[in-house]
């Protein structure tokens, strides 16, 4: 397979690739923090770029490298020129050279750590191995002889194996003269409590419903009903994104009418839901849907240990929501079956289990929960 042909890990179905997003919406603090500490000139050399999955974490790390690879060391202007003023923005104009190296992929400063493509399975690789932080360190120990800045983007932290991460936390022990690391991870609490201590963290948090909009336009991508999209998404724009272009919506309406004849259901509709992910090819649909039965378990808890919030993200969810889960002893009762439904997806996934199988058996232990907690 070419390279150009080789799927991207660190990419979105239907957004822009973080590199190409011009806009990062929502993230203001986090940047301002960034700045502050290069306007001191106390840069650290490496960045924990933390906070939930699809909030804008490797779009602030592309437009944290294109602006320390194309902004000069701020001087004292010597003795006859003026220090450069310090950037007040992270923008980097699309038509400075760095920016379009980095558009086109032959940035020589920046490094890209992520799950590499296996030639003999044909699939990218399920983990950052330790051989690709090799070619890290001998990209960076060839990178510096040309004396200038070099940037590392590790996307995400979270997928390193065990030598991979050991092998990164050298590094970070005794970094490279000149390099500036920025870790993204979803799970900081996953990473080596050493890799943590070594950086300096950056906080990202989830988008309101208003931004979270405006940050959807900004990427191409239009809702048939935004606050329905904003419930569902939790303020993640990568998610509400995913939501939009595979149909999200309508399967999480799918799953509320199927469960609302509980504690009976529609079981026609069950087999129907099943089968549409067991389809040739539907993987992203077995995790679309995985996810959409995770999400309602655990809106349906919540609501029983706080009452339904609003707004509805599908027809009546609020109704079955007040009838499956009327209070807090049922609504841990949902959240347990959420954790332990969870855990069997995963495993049922990792042996390959088939999928039509694997919804059947979640839609069965909700119904057998159901049937215990209406008849409590």
């Amino acid at each position: 397979m070419s390279g150009d042909d080789i799927p991207e890990p660190d990419r979105v179905e239907g957004a822009p690739h973080p590199r190409d997003t011009a806009r990062l919406i929502g993230q203001g603090a986090a940047e301002a923090d960034f700045l502050d500490a290069y306007g001191s000139g106390r840069l650290h050399h490496a960045w924990l770029l933390s906070g939930p999955r699809g909030v804008g974490k490797a779009t602030l790390a592309w437009r944290i490298a294109r602006f320390l690879l194309a902004t000069p060391d701020a001087g004292d202007g010597g003795l006859f020129g003026d220090p450069e003023p310090m950037p007040l923005t992270l923008d980097t104009p699309a038509d400075h050279p760095v920016a379009r190296r980095i558009h086109a992929g032959s940035e020589p400063g920046l490094f890209v750590l992520r799950r590499a493509w296996d030639d003999e399975k044909k699939r990218l690789k399920t983990v950052i191995t330790v051989d690709e932080v090799r070619r890290m360190r001998s990209f960076l120990q060839l990178s510096s002889t040309d004396g200038g800045r070099r940037v590392v983007i590790v996307d995400p932290a979270d997928e390193m194996n065990v030598a991979a991460a050991n092998a990164l936390l050298k590094m970070l022990e005794e970094p490279p003269h000149g390099v500036t690391f920025l870790i993204v991870t979803h799970q900081p609490s996953r990473l080596l409590p050493t890799i943590r201590s070594r950086c300096r963290d950056l906080r990202l948090v989830t988008l309101p419903p208003s931004e979270l909009a405006v940050a959807m336009q900004a990427a191409g991508t239009e809702a048939a009903d935004d606050a329905a999209i904003a419930a569902l998404a939790g303020g993640s724009v990568g998610e509400a994104i995913r939501l939009a272009n595979l149909d999200g919506l309508p399967t999480y309406a799918a799953i509320v009418t199927l469960f609302s004849g509980l504690p009976r259901f529609d079981r026609p509709a069950a087999l129907k839901l099943a089968e549409s992910a067991a389809q040739r090819g539907a993987e992203e649909r077995l995790a679309l849907l995985l996810d959409l039965l995770g999400l309602f378990l655990a809106r349906l808890a919540r609501a029983g240990a706080l009452g339904h919030q609003g707004p509805d993200a599908a027809p009546d969810e609020g109704a079955l929501f007040a009838r499956l889960a009327p209070d807090t002893a049922a609504g841990r009762r949902w959240a347990e079956l959420q954790q332990s439904l969870g855990a069997r997806a995963r495993h049922g996934r990792a042996v390959n289990l088939d999928p039509a199988a694997l919804i059947l058996d979640i839609v069965l232990k909700v119904d057998e929960v159901a049937r215990e907690t209406v008849a409590a």
